[in-house]
């Protein structure tokens, strides 16, 4: 592969990792250790069973974590602190051929994970406005599904699954703020007369 196909490739798996970082981890260390790719020697580490084990267990977790209103935005909160640093190792290891993480690639990608971490959070915490829990199982059932989805994408056709995150990414920020305006508008104020 090139060095602009696994940039788009660390890349995504930053944009992966500020959604699902466990599930993120587990996908990539599943298909490096069935074989399924030539992992980069930075990130054969997730091929090893106990970070496959820890991050399968904690996958399965925040997918219930993640599907109750209230309880996703405390998990969401409490992930800041692992989602960007783990985007940005990430995104580095996959451009890393020799182990060596290059500091503009770790800044890229902890940009990236933070990004869709912002969007992911923000965009649950308004869902949470609302008193039904379709939309947050909804919500969740779909970043799941995304994740797993960019994880395919990502290694087969990197460039396609870049334009899209980065479509669906637009699309999810506009869509925030058009809520967060109709949520908190200001009502007009009355003319002194």
């Amino acid at each position: 592969m090139s060095e602009a196909h696994l940039f788009a490739i660390g890349v995504l798996l930053a944009w992966l990792a500020g959604i699902r970082v466990y599930l993120t981890v587990f996908g990539v260390g599943v298909a490096g250790a069935f074989g399924w790719l030539d992992l980069p020697q930075a990130l054969q580490v997730t091929q090893s069973p106990w970070v496959l084990g820890v991050s399968g267990v904690l996958a399965v977790a925040e997918f219930f974590a993640d599907k109750i209103p209230g309880v996703d935005s405390g998990w969401d909160l409490l992930h800041t602190l692992l989602r960007v640093p783990a985007g940005a190792f990430l995104a580095a290891a996959a451009l890393s051929p020799d182990g060596q993480l290059g500091a503009g690639m770790l800044a890229t990608g902890a940009g990236v994970a933070l990004t869709s971490h912002v969007l992911k959070a923000g965009s649950r915490a308004l869902m949470n406005t609302s008193p039904e829990p379709v939309s947050n199982w909804t919500a969740s059932v779909t970043e799941d599904v995304a994740v797993v989805g960019g994880l395919a994408l990502a290694f087969s056709h990197p460039w396609l699954a870049l334009s899209l995150v980065v479509f669906i990414s637009v699309l999810v920020a506009l869509l925030m703020w058009w809520i967060w305006r109709k949520l908190f508008r200001r009502a007009p104020r009355p003319r002194p007369g």
